[in-house]
């Protein structure tokens, strides 16, 4: 009898086992440096004169990243940072700076999860909030609110069974009314190539 006791709740303390390391092992974080490379589209300046006048710098930003496995081939992935400060520029010359927001949701499809080097393919959605625009001494800003798609492509490499390195590529739409006293003057396309490099970890 008390064999069968031992067994019992041996089986059982196993099977709780396994599924805690099941539940555990769907969750991955990641922490990225990214390179944000702008696209540097726009409209003319009031309608007039030559496009693509205003740029946004380049930079390169922390990012945090959290991922829930569905099944070890798909994944949604959350993509955060803090508000960044980016420079604005016409013809070259600084006409002041904004805050962006950008958090994107990203669908995954992982081509081989159990390998050491496992790429995967990604498309979502971007919500950009911009803040504290302060263009032309406080004369233009840019819009509240960007939302637009997202792409992209990476591959993680695993050094063990929690830890990974990783390489990452997105292209988001980012695009804006610049507005000058209330009325639209121009529209930028900042849509930029984010190149990413980080450290995973799986739970």
């Amino acid at each position: 009898m008390k064999k069968a006791v031992v067994a019992i709740i041996a089986i059982t303390a196993g099977m709780f086992a396994c599924q805690a390391f099941a539940q555990e092992s769907n969750w991955q974080v990641r922490a990225r440096a990214v390179h944000i490379d702008p696209a540097d589209k726009s409209d003319p300046v009031a309608g007039v004169g030559a496009a693509d006048r205003i740029s946004v710098e380049n930079k390169t930003i922390p990012e945090i990243d959290i991922s829930y496995f569905f099944t070890p081939n798909f994944a949604a992935e959350l993509v955060l940072t803090w508000p960044q400060k980016h420079e604005v520029y016409l013809d070259g010359q600084s006409i002041g700076t904004f805050k962006h927001l950008p958090p994107t949701l990203m669908a995954q499809y992982h081509f081989t999860p159990a390998k050491t080097v496992s790429p995967y393919v990604g498309l979502g959605v971007n919500w950009t909030t911009f803040s504290k625009n302060r263009l032309l001494g406080g004369q233009a800003s840019l819009e509240h609110d960007s939302f637009g798609l997202a792409a992209q492509a990476g591959i993680d490499f695993k050094l063990d069974r929690n830890w990974s390195l990783n390489v990452d590529v997105k292209k988001v739409q980012i695009r804006s009314d610049v507005l000058i006293g209330g009325v639209k003057a121009s529209k930028v396309k900042v849509d930029p190539v984010l190149f990413g490099v980080g450290v995973g970890y799986r739970f």
